[in-house]
């Protein structure tokens, strides 16, 4: 993947939703004009969004120290996907609105393994210094022994003294976007419908694994969400 054809890609996929152009036709267009893969196109997709949706979403990120006493849902896979992303060194990138995000694409094939284990382990220790009064992991039951994941979760809550419970549901969307508290994902259609946002799985990235791999735009940023 050659940096600057991607750099000026992004620009241009910025520039024309910047200038209310369709996602997905922008998308299109650049892809086309460059000629880019279908990983390339899923790198823009990712992280590249207009500037006023980005700011929105920037304006929504809280820090790890914002939730002491607070409850927080995480959306489950999300997080511990992003985070397996960093530890297995594959591609993640820092988007335009100060989220982490893994560019993989492998939620719906998602499968537990000796990586998830350590993902959750470094998830348990960041919400053990949050002080948290509830925690509420929701996982995707249609994903593979997705029950399975939330009953250990669950487990390893009450091993850890932390306050809260693990459950596989249908859609957790649902529940993630009229949550009450503060919501922990990186989807941006639950940020956009959200008011409070952790970027929980970015938050151990930096933090805890401090991936030197991650793709960053050139231009200049702020991230409201660094801890």
């Amino acid at each position: 993947m050659k940096p600057n054809i991607i750099d000026d890609a992004a620009k241009d996929f910025r520039y024309l939703l910047n200038r209310g152009y369709p996602r997905k036709a922008a998308l299109d267009l650049v892809g086309n004009r460059y000629t880019l893969t279908f990983d390339q196109r899923h790198l823009l997709h990712r992280g590249v969004f207009a500037g006023a949706d980005a700011e929105s979403r920037r304006r929504k990120l809280l820090r790890s120290r914002d939730l002491r006493g607070q409850d927080l849902a995480i959306d489950g896979h999300n997080v511990l996907i992003t985070i397996e992303a960093g530890l297995c060194r594959r591609p993640l990138i820092l988007a335009d609105d100060g989220f982490i995000r893994d560019i993989s694409g492998l939620s719906g094939d998602f499968k537990q393994t000796a990586t998830t284990e350590s993902a959750l382990r470094l998830v348990l220790d960041v919400l053990r210094t949050m002080k948290l009064r509830n925690i509420l992991f929701l996982f995707d039951a249609p994903i593979s022994r997705s029950g399975e994941l939330a009953e250990e979760v669950r487990a390893r809550l009450i091993e850890a003294h932390l306050p809260g419970d693990a459950l596989a549901v249908k859609v957790p969307e649902k529940i993630l976007i009229g949550f009450p508290g503060s919501v922990a994902t990186s989807d941006t259609a639950i940020i956009n419908q959200s008011e409070k946002v952790l970027d929980l799985a970015g938050h151990v990235l930096r933090t805890r694994i401090k991936p030197q791999s991650m793709i960053r735009w050139t231009r200049k940023r702020n991230t409201p969400g660094s801890q």
